[in-house]
């Protein structure tokens, strides 16, 4: 699933390429792709300007003129493809959004069909389920807020990374390479970590998602941007994915382990377990 990084780099494209645009109206091919009914989805869309297009954690709020706002959730492997009218659909082009004076159409594809796109009033969207209890977002918690946090949570450092209501946004990328840059063990108890530990890994989790940002994400698995644009963090990962490889610190071999009922990817020697 797109982590932070992935779904500002949507997000910052969509804002160049459709802000200020005017919806003239809406074809939904995959009924079930949208929220409300089809008919009042298209009812809604039709004739609003895309006012603003943000990011909360790892959903897309593109918020409208008409006091509404369209929260997209890309899921596993939704994206969006701004194209010329005429081109070619497929079939999983399952929502496509036509704009007033614009030859090109923004069409939104999902092969695995997990994503979604909802409509809800602007005044209300933040207190929807899946929103609501969305935690601080990494970039702007400060280093005390988020030892505080560690210390209040009492369990292991990689599930708590995970955990959306306590940071909305990482994900398992993200997570194994800050704690292999903080030199943590993935079971480590977030109590056991000292104040000078926690504000490093405070820094490191900010640091390489702003870096993961300039380069336009990490394209693993299923992950493109607009038009099918890769990112190029996935070229300077250390930890995820590495399984099996020396670790460019030590040389020691990079394991995979379940824990928390997620993969960790992490060097045994760099970040030995308490």
């Amino acid at each position: 699933m797109p982590e932070l990084p992935e779904v500002e780099t949507v997000v910052r494209s969509l804002q160049k390429t459709i802000g200020g645009l005017t919806i003239e109206r809406v074809t939904i091919r995959k009924t079930a792709s949208v929220h409300p009914s089809p008919r009042q989805f298209s009812r809604q869309l039709r004739g609003a300007t895309v006012a603003a297009v943000t990011r909360r954690g790892k959903n897309i709020l593109i918020r409208l003129s008409t006091g509404d706002t369209l929260w997209v959730h890309l899921k596993m492997t939704g994206h969006f493809d701004f194209l010329p009218a005429d081109a070619p659909t497929t079939k999983h082009d399952h929502v496509i959004f036509h704009f007033r004076g614009r030859d090109e159409t923004l069409r939104f594809n999902d092969y695995r069909r997990f994503g979604r796109l909802r409509m809800y009033p602007t005044e209300s969207i933040g207190k929807q389920r899946g929103l609501a209890e969305l935690g601080p977002e990494p970039l702007e918690i400060t280093a005390d807020d988020f030892t505080q946090r560690l210390r209040r949570c009492r369990r292991m450092i990689k599930p708590a990374l995970l955990d959306q209501t306590f940071l909305a946004g990482v994900g398992n990328i993200y997570a194994d390479e800050s704690l292999y840059l903080a030199r943590i063990h993935p079971r480590r108890s977030t109590a056991s970590i000292s104040l000078p530990k926690a504000r490093e890994l405070h820094g490191h989790i900010q640091a390489i998602l702003k870096r993961a940002i300039r380069l336009m994400g990490t394209s693993v698995d299923t992950f493109i941007g607009l038009n099918g644009q890769s990112g190029r963090f996935q070229k300077y990962l250390q930890a995820y994915g590495r399984e099996g490889q020396p670790c460019r610190r030590c040389g020691a071999v990079i394991v995979r382990k379940a824990i928390g009922g997620r993969s960790a990817h992490f060097c045994p020697r760099c970040q030995r377990a308490k």
